[in-house]
């Protein structure tokens, strides 16, 4: 008997507890109130904070359906929605800007007081009856989801579902960290520390800006030939001789502009101490809460550096996406490069195992079609 209320059943890969592997379940998702939408994912990426949220690195409440990064079709709207229709491609927002508190009116939308509020609120419920919760706010690891229309962005006809879901997230964190939240100027150096989706997009991203040195740096070699071919000058292993090789390369200044895209405590101190004197490093990745980096009075004295957090390229999706999209157009960006496997939903934790190795760069899971209960 269908639950009044939630009477879409759709399968979703549900996470029980972070010890444990996920598994496709069937749950039923909420009824789309006036002001949402119902969407079908076409296309879905595995993004390393789905990692983090399924190893228990992120706080995350349970049993969740994890996801964010998407292009789906709208399948319903609520009767307030304008804008969108039955059949639109959409980009689906992991941060969704309310418009009102004190940062959305600052223009920082990337950091709206209630941006990721929804992923602490049920939005489906599982066999039992008991709650489910849409890991950053999407859950996008299942056939459907349902998202407050504000937490959509209509995809052109001209840029692919595969495309359009890594710009959300992916692409669109480290592209925007270098262009937007650096302002990565012409002709400057710059180090990426970690090439994964967002280390890749970082790099693409440096050479969108016309950075004059772009140094990649990953502890797995393989890497060095997409990213020579998404823009890298030089790469540079992960290893103990890492920062030496760097200062060589920098005249043994060091680097304009570093962007630390793996986010742990070891290699924030990395990528601060590979940045010149006067320079800027830029902390891109997530890291845990208990991962504490120290430095001392003198150091942040003596080397003048800046260092800043990074929250998903400061991105406005309104007034950037459209931007981004132009990139693709024009062959600016390279996002079929980063596509490494794809798979169905019983393919994810495979994928984050992968990840968690330090192998490929996105799997792209493409969820099958919805199932309605009676």
């Amino acid at each position: 008997m269908t639950t009044p209320g939630y009477r879409v059943e759709v399968d979703a890969l549900v996470l029980r507890t972070p010890d444990a592997p996920m598994a496709v379940e069937r749950i039923r998702l909420r009824d789309v109130g006036p002001g949402d939408i119902r969407v079908r994912i076409d296309v879905t990426g595995v993004c390393h904070s789905d990692l983090s949220l399924a190893r228990g690195v992120l706080a995350q409440q349970f049993p969740a359906v994890l996801g964010h990064e998407a292009c789906g079709t709208v399948v319903q709207t609520g009767g307030d929605v304008t804008g969108l229709a039955e059949g639109d491609r959409v980009i689906l927002l992991w941060i969704t800007p309310c418009g009102e508190c004190v940062h959305c009116a600052r223009g920082e939308a990337h950091l709206c007081v209630q941006g990721s509020s929804r992923s602490g609120e049920p939005y489906a419920l599982d066999a039992h009856g008991e709650p489910v919760y849409p890991g950053l706010t999407v859950g996008s690891f299942a056939e459907q989801t349902v998202v407050p229309a504000a937490a959509a962005v209509k995809v052109p006809d001209d840029i692919s579902s595969q495309d359009a879901a890594l710009l959300g997230c992916a692409v669109t964190t480290g592209v925007g960290a270098v262009t937007k939240t650096a302002n990565v100027q012409d002709g400057s150096s710059v180090l990426v520390l970690g090439l994964g989706g967002v280390g890749l997009s970082a790099v693409q991203g440096a050479k969108l800006a016309g950075a004059g040195k772009i140094i990649a740096v990953d502890r797995n070699t393989d890497k060095a030939e997409l990213a020579a071919k998404l823009g890298a000058d030089h790469f540079v292993p992960a290893d103990d001789d890492t920062k030496k090789a760097v200062r060589s390369l920098t005249g043994k200044q060091g680097v304009d502009y570093a962007f630390d895209c793996v986010g742990s405590a070891r290699t924030i101190r990395e990528a601060w101490a590979m940045t010149r004197r006067g320079g800027s490093a830029y902390i891109v990745g997530i890291g845990g809460k208990d991962d504490k980096v120290s430095f001392s009075a003198l150091e942040l004295f003596h080397f003048a550096r800046t260092l800043t957090g990074c929250v998903a390229g400061s991105l406005d999706a309104a007034t950037d996406l459209p931007r981004y999209f132009d990139h693709v157009r024009m062959g600016r960006l390279d996002l079929a490069a980063m596509v490494t496997g794809h798979g169905e939903l019983g393919d994810v934790e495979h994928a984050l195992q992968e990840m968690s190795a330090g192998r490929g760069i996105r799997t792209l899971v493409s969820p099958a079609g919805p199932k309605v209960a009676p």
